[in-house]
C-alpha cells in the first residue's frame, strides 16, 4: 500500500523533481492533462513551480503516494475560494507513474484526499476525467457522472478527448445553511 502525505508549503519546492517526473511520464504515456506531447520534465518543472504561491497560501494543497522514499503519485486538492462556494474543492491532476501503476495507489491518494477535504471543511468534491481507468476509479469510490462534454480538450498526440464531470458529496445528507 503507498504511503499518501500532504506535501508541506515547506517540503513542496524539494519534491518539485520528483512531481515533474511523474507529470512527464504521464503525458509521455498518454494521459490527457491539460498538457501535448513532448513534454519534457523541464517543462513539467515549471508547472509544479507556478504552484508555488497557491500551495504557500494553503488554496492548492498537494498530496503525494510514496513507495518508500520514491515519489510515484500526486493529486491536488484546488480549494474554491469564492464566497458563495466555501464548502466545495475541486480535484486535479490525479497522476500515478506508469512505472509504478498497481492496483491502490490512485484510490490511496483519493482516500486521502476526502479526508483532507473534510478536515477542511469541504464537503463537496467536484472534479473532471478523458481517461477511462479513471472514470472506473471515480464511479468505484462513489462519485456521481453528470455528464459528457465531447471534445472537450486534446490528448497529448493530439486527438480530440471528451471529458466526463463528476462531483461527490462527502457528508449525507447533502447540509442545508
Amino acid at each position: 500500500m503507498a504511503r499518501v502525505e500532504v506535501l508541506a508549503p515547506a517540503d513542496y519546492a524539494a519534491a518539485v523533481p520528483a512531481l515533474a517526473e511523474v507529470l512527464s511520464a504521464c503525458v509521455e504515456s498518454g494521459a490527457g492533462v491539460s498538457f501535448m506531447q513532448p513534454f519534457p520534465p523541464e517543462a513539467a518543472a515549471r508547472f509544479w513551480q507556478g504552484l508555488v504561491p497557491r500551495v504557500a497560501e494553503g488554496s492548492i494543497v498537494v498530496l503525494a503516494a510514496y513507495d518508500g522514499e520514491r515519489l510515484n503519485g500526486t493529486v491536488q486538492l484546488q480549494l474554491v475560494q469564492m464566497p458563495n462556494q466555501p464548502h466545495r474543492a475541486e480535484v486535479a491532476k490525479l497522476l500515478v507513474h506508469p512505472a509504478a501503476r498497481r492496483p491502490g495507489v490512485a484510490e490511496a491518494l483519493m482516500r486521502r484526499l476526502e479526508a483532507e477535504a473534510l478536515a477542511r471543511d469541504r464537503r463537496l468534491l467536484t472534479l473532471d476525467t478523458a481517461g477511462e481507468e479513471a472514470d472506473r476509479l471515480y464511479r468505484r469510490l462513489g462519485y456521481t457522472a453528470v455528464g459528457i462534454i465531447p471534445g472537450y480538450a486534446l490528448w497529448p498526440t493530439g486527438s480530440y478527448s471528451d471529458t466526463t464531470v463528476f462531483y461527490k458529496w462527502l457528508t449525507e445528507p447533502r447540509p442545508r445553511l
